[in-house]
């Protein structure tokens, strides 16, 4: 039986949401994770402040406010190893599917997560630091936000195929993975801070054009400004889409040649 792209999705999501009733309550995600994200943004922007002017604090505030989507989506490198764990790779690698919807599907709780994270912190925690926003800019900065992290998931699916033959690596990659975005892609400082070579790298992120699209918002740059970050964000996303897509198969391929799947890492 032939499954649509999106049936498939829709089908493994549904573990992705037993995962997170399993991990979180509504208690622990409020006072747990979004407590703990909310005092990063705030350690930053208190930094900002101790160091520089309120231009400096606006700058960290948006940067590290977005970032929190960005760390959750990253999450999907981790998770994605938890097929292997639980035996099902095997299965998986027999199904008449394209591995990639079935993964993409498998860890949706992180960048929905991460999208509310993320909004909390521009919208609640933000104005307390001098962030003003018109209401006619809300739409725009959830959208930006949605796109932040869906493109960011699509990286973090590219990631995730190359670490599932070793498991052991999956917090490593993840932590290095957001730390090295955090560094180079304008969230706390401009890309041009960087030598060249680090900025090329940087452009092949998404989250550096997303977040320079949420700099635009709040600079009152033109829809056409905002529109170039955005488009230019969501087309390496899709990109990375096509990597984790190819990545997939070809580990799936392999290890069905070889006979290298198995139940365990």
């Amino acid at each position: 039986m032939h499954l649509h792209p999106a049936q498939v999705v829709r089908h493994s999501a549904a573990n992705a949401f037993a995962d997170m009733r399993a991990i979180y309550t509504w208690k622990t995600w409020t006072f747990g994770w979004l407590g703990r994200m909310l005092a990063q943004v705030t350690f930053f922007a208190l930094l900002g402040r101790a160091t520089g002017g309120p231009g400096q604090v606006t700058y960290l505030v948006i940067g590290n406010s977005l970032m929190t989507c960005v760390i959750e989506s990253l999450t999907v490198v981790a998770s994605s190893t938890w097929e292997r764990q639980s035996g099902t790779l095997a299965l998986l690698a027999a199904a008449p599917v394209k591995p990639v919807w079935v993964f993409c599907g498998r860890s949706l709780q992180w960048p929905l997560s991460g999208t509310g994270t993320s909004l909390v912190a521009l919208l609640g925690l933000a104005p307390l630091f001098g962030v003003t926003w018109h209401i006619e800019q809300i739409p725009l900065v959830a959208a930006l936000v949605v796109i932040t992290a869906v493109t960011t998931y699509f990286l973090g699916l590219a990631l995730s195929a190359f670490v599932l033959n070793a498991g052991g690596l999956r917090n490593v990659v993840t932590n290095a993975g957001y730390l090295l975005m955090m560094a180079i892609c304008g969230v706390q400082v401009p890309v041009g801070f960087w030598p060249q070579w680090v900025g090329w790298i940087a452009q092949t992120i998404p989250l550096t054009h997303c977040l320079a699209a949420l700099r635009s918002v709040v600079a009152g740059a033109p829809l056409t400004v905002v529109g170039a970050h955005t488009a230019t964000g969501v087309l390496i996303g899709l990109l990375w889409l096509g990597v984790a897509y190819l990545a997939f198969d070809a580990l799936l391929r392999r290890g069905r040649r070889a006979g290298t799947i198995d139940f365990t890492d």
